[in-house]
């Protein structure tokens, strides 16, 4: 099934990054279980701004640093949080979203957007998703 998701991916590019990063958080949004919001930010001046996403209305700037996708940015590293409400300056855009995971996206060894996806439930994302939406990312780095 991982690799049904990677194909996809690969087929789905648009060298229009708009386009492309639509259309991927609709194949997300499509895939995966027991979310209630995916979507990228790209950065921006040292910061993050709102790109094309599945879901509610959300925040369109987030400074580097502030809640769980600003913490990313700084740190440059994946986050799974189990407990949004206990993530310290966690920004809460949704009030339903109780567990996230956010990837970096590199372009030229630099952190170029963010993939974010918010869930309802505790707890929702696995190492398995973890390993998958790394590769998944992957695969957009390949085409930057």
């Amino acid at each position: 099934m991982n690799n049904i998701l990677i194909e996809q991916a690969k087929s789905l590019y648009h060298k229009d990054i708009i386009a492309y990063f639509s259309n991927l958080s609709a194949l997300l949004n499509e895939y995966l279980n027991d979310i209630n919001w995916v979507g990228f930010y790209f950065v921006k001046n040292d910061n993050l701004v709102l790109g094309p996403f599945q879901g509610k209305v959300a925040c369109t700037d987030i400074e580097k640093g502030k809640g769980v996708c600003g913490t990313s940015l700084q740190l440059d590293e994946t986050i799974v949080v189990e407990d949004v409400h206990k993530f310290e300056g966690h920004i809460a855009c949704d009030s339903v979203s109780n567990s996230e995971i956010v990837i970096p996206i590199h372009k030229d060894k630099k952190v170029f957007a963010l993939l974010d996806i918010d869930s309802p439930l505790f707890s929702r994302f696995t190492e398995e998703d973890k390993i998958l939406l790394t590769d998944f990312v992957k695969e957009i780095e390949n085409r930057l």
